[in-house]
């Protein structure tokens, strides 16, 4: 019987070790390394690091039947199992001390760390040459290793990664996973073996998994648990979901997110396996990212929702004030908030950065932007460039492959205040932008509208890494602009998907198609005035008006734009029915920013305080006096006519008139004036 279970026992470990050899994929380079090492190569240790679930044990089997195959002997030490300390460390790997073809495999090295510089130091010198030990943990040796002049050749240090796309594929194939099901678990896990192989597991025996397939819990909770494991603390944990949720962390957006001990939690988060550092901050694994995202959500809708509106109020301050250089990447990290948005998908290509290089146009360019041009909508595409590139040379940007240095694509933003003729006549765009803005709502003092268009050479039109920069620009410039009116994209034959998506964003098609030659355009045309860059990011949180945005504005999710007779009768109408809620709440002035951006909850008590303040501030001139008094008697005093008003006075009636005419007058212009200049105009900072 002993014999029966004995042979059952070795088809079992057979049939489980044939499976895991079947699940092995790739490390071809990691693979060759050891080979070269096992076979008489210069080094004696292999360190490999890289986050959990990444491969290092199923990479440290595979060497272990290298080695086995070659005829050396193979000693195996797991952290997992042994006790922290030298002599349990040499009790289990004493062996390789007296052989000098032994192999030692060390595994789970990040749980005896502590043991690192013993190792270093004390035990490794003693190995005999010809030994050959590998150390697998999910931390990169410490420094001392590699200020150690000899240890300069003895040690080689390898990264463990993601499997390459052809890599992972492969491992679906092993794990039976069908042509459906691939797209979104490689969306999921990349090139994440762990992660691959759980989402596998549960995805194949899911029979109504499809397309759409997202981690279960179980998932979630299984890869935690391996990737992440146990954190200090709840702060360690909130500082590591800030660090998934945003598209770089750095200390300052810890600190707005997390106010307590910012400065020792970015220290401990760059100190993570799974999480990287480059010049922008931190960013960890995509499947760290991913789990940590999905269990916050699960768990803590709310708790989610508070930390999303902090980092989004930090980062829509900080393309408010970025500097010129720095506005896309800060651009960027906003909209990287709402990455899982499917209206991003058809808008947003998120390449890597780096392949494209945006700049300023040197005198030099006008030659390479008239053959993009030419390219991009032949030749009256290019007359319109050279049109403009000679009256607006100061409209232009170009974006050039970091490669080559090479020109593939340029953006240019007409900021206009009136209409030219010649302008007008040489760019049916900019004709057809004019004829919209004066027939919907004309401009006011001091306002302009801004109209981008792009040339892009046409193998980089579509889902390429020109798009992203070219589109961040756009909207750095419809953010960050003053006093701008309306804002028009053109752009030649747009697909459904990107005219829908669009649309979401509130940038609507007008009626009208111009032409260039026989290139039709669309243009997408949004009205600044009437949702605000507050208002507007605050449609990708769901919510079509912001915090604060009362009445009849919470209604519309649009704000009044009023010419300034519109608003100078909207003002006279309201003093009126000062004393009257009722009739106050129905007054357009109530959807204008100057009500909307001064209201808590009840647009018309702002609208009678803002009135009351703007009657109360012509005490602050002597000459105006005579005008407040006026106006003090009639509206605020409650007078049942204006003859009485006159004479509580003392005022002969047509000197009161002539004072409560001046004094209306001079509120209209007054508040007028807070309402095309008042502060909070653009103010990012206070959107959620």
């Amino acid at each position: 019987m002993s014999s029966g279970m004995s042979r059952k026992s070795e088809l079992l470990g057979r049939r489980l070790q044939a499976a895991r050899e079947l699940a092995f994929v790739g490390r071809e380079e990691e693979l060759s390394l050891f080979g070269a090492a096992l076979h008489g190569g210069r080094c004696s240790v292999l360190y490999v690091h890289g986050p959990g679930g990444i491969g290092k044990s199923a990479l440290l089997r595979r060497f272990a039947r290298e080695a086995a195959l070659a005829g050396r002997s193979v000693a195996r030490v797991d952290g997992r199992t042994l006790e922290p300390s030298p002599a349990a460390f040499e009790a289990e790997a004493e062996a390789v001390l007296r052989d000098e073809q032994a192999v030692l495999l060390v595994d789970t090295f990040e749980r005896i760390q502590g043991l690192e510089g013993w190792l270093r130091e004390r035990f490794l010198p003693r190995l005999p040459v010809g030994a050959l030990v590998v150390i697998a943990g999910r931390f990169p040796p410490d420094m001392q290793w590699q200020a150690d002049p000899g240890w300069a050749q003895a040690l080689e240090v390898m990264s463990l990664r993601d499997l390459p796309p052809r890599d992972a594929e492969a491992l679906m194939d092993c794990c039976g996973v069908a042509d459906e099901l691939r797209e979104p678990l490689l969306a999921f896990a990349g090139g994440h073996p762990l992660a691959l192989l759980l989402g596998a597991a549960v995805a194949v025996k899911d029979g109504r998994a499809s397309r759409r397939w997202k981690p279960n819990q179980d998932v979630v909770a299984t890869l935690l648990d391996q990737l992440v494991g146990e954190v200090p603390s709840a702060a360690h944990r909130h500082a590591l979901e800030i660090c998934a949720h945003a598209y770089m962390t750095t200390e300052d957006l810890l600190r707005a997110a997390l106010p307590d001990d910012a400065a020792a939690m970015f220290g401990w988060l760059r100190r993570l396996p799974f999480v990287e550092s480059t010049s922008l901050g931190l960013y960890p694994h995509d499947v760290v990212r991913e789990v940590l995202e999905a269990d916050l959500r699960w768990r803590d809708p709310q708790g989610y929702a508070d930390m999303h509106d902090r980092i989004h109020a930090y980062l829509a301050e900080k393309v408010r004030t970025a500097a010129d250089r720095d506005v896309l990447a800060a651009v960027t990290a906003l909209f990287y908030l709402y990455r899982d948005k499917e209206v991003m998908g058809a808008l947003y290509s998120w390449h890597d950065e780096g392949e494209i290089q945006e700049d300023v146009m040197r005198p030099d360019e006008v030659g390479a932007l008239l053959r993009v041009a030419d390219a991009a909508g032949g030749e009256a595409s290019a007359a319109c460039a050279d049109f403009w590139v000679r009256r607006r040379p100061e409209a232009f940007r170009v974006y050039r492959r970091t490669e080559t240095g090479e020109p593939v694509g340029f953006l240019t933003w007409l900021r206009l205040q009136e209409p030219d003729d010649v302008e007008c006549a040489a760019d049916p765009i900019v004709a057809a932008a004019w004829a919209h803005a004066r027939a919907t709502a004309p401009l006011r003092d001091g306002e302009h509208l801004a109209i981008a268009r792009g040339w892009v050479l046409p193998q980089y039109r579509y889902d390429s890494p020109v798009a992203d920069p070219l589109q961040w620009r756009i909207i750095a410039n419809c953010l960050r602009s003053e006093r701008m009116a309306w804002s028009y994209l053109a752009i030649p034959r747009p697909g459904p998907p990107v005219v829908e998506a669009l649309r979401k964003h509130d940038m609507h098609d007008i009626p009208d198609n111009p032409c260039l030659g026989d290139v039709p355009f669309t243009l997408f045309v949004h009205d600044w005035r009437a949702v605000p860059p507050r208002a507007w990011l605050e449609g990708f949180n769901g919510s079509p008006v912001p915090h604060g945005f009362g009445g009849a504005a919470a209604t519309t999710g649009r704000l009044a734009v009023l010419s300034q007779e519109e608003f100078a009768e909207a003002v006279r109408k309201a003093l009126r029915h000062l004393s009257r809620p009722d009739a106050l709440a129905g007054s357009p002035l109530t959807r204008s920013r100057l009500v909307v951006e001064h209201a808590e909850r009840d647009p018309a008590k702002a609208l009678r305080d803002l009135l009351e303040e703007a009657i109360e501030s012509l005490c602050e001139d002597a000459r105006s006096v005579k005008f407040h008094r006026a106006l003090a008697a009639t509206f605020l005093h409650g007078a049942p006519t204006q003859e009485i008003a006159a004479e509580r006075l003392g005022l002969p009636f047509t000197t009161y008139r002539r004072h409560l005419v001046s004094g209306i007058e001079r509120v209209c212009t007054h508040l007028w004036h807070r309402e095309l200049y008042g502060t909070g105009v653009n103010r990012l900072a206070h959107s959620r």
